[in-house]
Formats: C-alpha cells, structure tokens, sequence
C-alpha cells in the first residue's frame, strides 16, 4: 500500500534554505556547473552547516513523538526539492544524516524547478532561498515562502516550535490589502466593519496553519493522557491590524477553526520590537520592508503573493 501524504503535514524545503550553500554557490556563479559538481563530489562527506530554516524544520520534524506509532505513521514529513542532480545531492543528504534529522525523503530534478512536485507531494509549504523560484512557485498558485539572511541566533535548549504568521497576503488573500494600498487607512478600516461577518478568502499559507493547528489539538489529546507534558507547538498572528480590522480576522480564523495563542495587532508599531521578545523560529510576511527589521530576531520568509508584490516581481523578474 502506498504512503499516504495528503493528512500529513508535508514540508518542501531547498537544500538553499536548509543549509548554508554560499560557498558552493560562489564556485557555481564564477566557474560553472561542471566545478560546482567537481566541488560538491570532492566535500561529499563534509557535512554541510545549517540554513536559515534548519532550527525551524529540526524542530517541527520532532513533533512526531505525538504520533500514535505505526498505525498511524508520522504528523509531520520534510521533503528536499532540490536543482542539484542526484549525485551532487548525495552532499545534501549526507548533511541531513549527519545532524540527525529524521528526513528521508528527496526529489532531485537536474537544472529543473522542483516546486512543480509541489501538489503531487501534498507539501502545504516550500521554503526555499531562491527568489526567482519562489516567485514562479507562487505565480501557480502554490504555498512558497523565501527564506531570508537572518541573525538570528537558535537556542538549541528550548524546545518550543514558535510559528508567526502577518495575516494580510499570508494566511488570508489581499483583498483588503488591496484596499488599503488604493485607497488608504480609513478606507480599509470601513471597509473592514463593512464586511465584519464575511470571512476573508483563504491566502497562500491557510492550508500550512490549518494543518500546524491539527498537531496542536494532538498535543492537547496528549495532556490529556499525560498531565506532565509540556505544549512546544505556539502560533502567534503578527499584523499591522488594529481595531476595529482586527474583528474581522479573529472571526476568519474562528470560522477556519483556528485558534492562536498570541495576537498581536500593532497598528503600525514596529514588528521588530514583539518579535525581539517573541523570538519565532520563522516569521511570515509579505512585506519586506516588515522583514528588513525582524530577521534580526527570527528567520524570516518573505510571501511575495498579491498586488503589493506585483511590481518589485517584474523588476526582479528583469534582472
């Protein structure tokens, strides 16, 4: 019988997100192809360091000690999509052995886009350091994130799963952004009481938190059995909504059957300064000018869904 992706929590991640690349990408930007291959051939038992999004996926990969076992299999599956080929891939899953993450699964597509196994995979998130990649991923329709450059530094002791989410253009449609962007502040907070009772339409990531929120309920059935336990798994909404716009989210994410454990509505304060506190171990936005300041807190990924990324994707589009 075969392995049963679609009621899991399945992760697409870039060997470019999940390790630090910059030197084999330098080679491979001044050399070649071929030298980049003769390189990654040559360090093929060097464990490569971790990415940007390593802590992030170490750390959900661990909540499948909330499955039920064999019957049930694993919550949650990483899957590398990677450009390389299969032999320079074996550096990739050699570093994945290495640091022991409990991740088996790849698909290796030589000079390809990988994200188009994106459906076939059931992956509800792609995150991945290529921009371009993400872009196009996005112009399908699928839930692909860039991961960004970050300071931030992990603390190998706490064992929390901290997820935060922008809401706008992230977990729901830009609808509303749109207004905001054309028409201005007072304007979409109209247009917000005006249309309070009507859920917004699902964005990008709503599958991803749906499915997130799942292994939260799991972690709740399982205090139930064991009083001692500890939740790690914490999602917070991060948005620059203030009242009254902040209604109308709360009632969308009760009507998704959602509830998160923090909300902060900041209407216009910085984001930086909740996320220095909050210290996610990955922060969605689909603004990067939000994204500039908190990835010195929290690795950052950039959703370039909606009008307001139309344009910066045409210019970079062009480069």
């Amino acid at each position: 019988m075969a392995y049963e992706l679609d009621h899991r929590l399945v992760v697409g991640v870039a060997s470019s997100a999940m390790f630090d690349l910059g030197e084999a990408d330098q080679i491979f930007r001044a050399e070649g192809e071929e030298a980049y291959r003769r390189y990654q051939e040559q360090q093929v038992n060097v464990p490569l360091e971790p990415g940007v999004a390593f802590p992030f996926i170490k750390r959900l990969l661990s909540l499948n000690d909330l499955s039920d076992g064999a019957h049930e299999g694993r919550l949650v599956e990483v899957i590398v999509l990677s450009h390389n080929d299969p032999d320079t891939g074996l550096r990739v899953m050699n570093s994945i052995e290495h640091h022991g993450l409990d991740s088996s699964r790849a698909v290796f597509t030589q000079g390809q886009a990988p994200y188009i196994y994106i459906p076939a995979l059931s992956i509800s998130l792609f995150l991945s350091a290529n921009g371009k990649d993400v872009r196009q991923a996005i112009a399908q329709g699928y839930p692909a994130g860039h991961v960004l450059p970050s300071a931030a530094v992990d603390d190998p002791d706490d064992t929390q799963v901290r997820i935060a989410f922008d809401f706008d253009g992230v977990l729901a449609d830009d609808e509303s952004e749109q207004v905001m962007q054309g028409e201005g502040l007072d304007a979409f907070r109209q247009h917000e009481v005006e249309n309070l009772v009507t859920p917004h339409s699902p964005g990008l990531l709503q599958e991803f938190l749906l499915k997130v929120h799942a292994i939260q309920k799991r972690e709740e059935h399982h205090k139930k059995a064991d009083p001692t336990y500890q939740n790690r798994l914490r999602i917070s909404l991060v948005t620059a909504r203030d009242a009254p716009a902040h209604k109308r989210a709360v009632l969308t994410l009760k009507e998704w059957g959602v509830i998160v454990n923090d909300a902060f509505f900041l209407g216009g304060v910085a984001k930086g300064r909740i996320l220095e506190v909050l210290r996610p171990h990955i922060f969605f936005d689909d603004q990067l000018g939000h994204l500039d300041e908190t990835s010195k807190y929290s690795p950052a990924v950039h959703i370039p869904f909606g009008r307001i990324n139309q344009l910066e994707t045409s210019v970079l589009d062009q480069e």
